[in-house]
């Protein structure tokens, strides 16, 4: 099998964790890709329609794309049970709402990476940071027992998605007012998974 990768995607990132928690690291080739929402590489195109990352290309039927999408399917594959049926809603949530913080933190980041200086729109950058800083404050509140339980997909997504904070726009400090969440992720950053995906540049 073939994963079409970025070294900086933190969606491409919670696969190559669960790939390295569920020992498959080896099982597939990694493909890395130099891709722009105005500039998609033909290996992204071929392999996914909107044009994104990541995308498994497989042995056997079609091309699968989404990254929630490929760690139910590589979850399966290595029977990790990263989805664990009692407790699968919440592990569904944190990663639902992990996608949604790396989805706008990479929008903020288009907004001044691809759009002239000035056509940013400040106040729409803020808006995305206002929606990260709700759903962070609200795994602050709610959801960190969850997070110091056994390991799952939640958990992976939601280190991905901290971890893409800190690396993209750590000066907007996501950890105030957020002690307990600050506290768990300095543990789970410091899985052998996390530490051998971390991003560059």
């Amino acid at each position: 099998m073939k994963l079409i990768s970025s070294g900086t995607s933190p969606f491409v990132r919670k696969v190559h964790v669960l790939l390295h928690e569920t020992g498959q690291m080896d099982d597939l080739e990694i493909v890395t890709a130099l891709t722009s929402p105005f500039d998609t590489a033909p290996e992204v195109a071929s392999a996914n329609p909107l044009g994104k990352i990541p995308a498994l290309i497989r042995d056997e039927g079609p091309t699968i794309y989404d990254s929630r999408v490929i760690c139910r399917f590589l979850d399966d594959r290595a029977q990790s049970n990263l989805y664990p049926q009692g407790r699968l809603w919440e592990t569904l949530t944190l990663e639902a709402t992990a996608d949604g913080i790396m989805e706008a933190a990479v929008l903020m980041l288009y907004e001044h990476r691809l759009r002239p200086a000035e056509a940013v729109l400040e106040s729409w950058v803020d808006a995305q940071w206002d929606k990260i800083e709700s759903a962070v404050n609200a795994l602050n509140a709610r959801w960190v027992s969850h997070l110091r339980g056994p390991l799952d997909m939640g958990q992976i997504a939601i280190g991905c998605a901290l971890a893409y904070l800190d690396f993209r726009h750590d000066a907007r400090g996501w950890r105030k007012g957020n002690d307990a969440l600050d506290d768990w992720f300095a543990l789970f950053s410091q899985r052998d998974s996390m530490q051998a995906t971390q991003p560059a540049e």
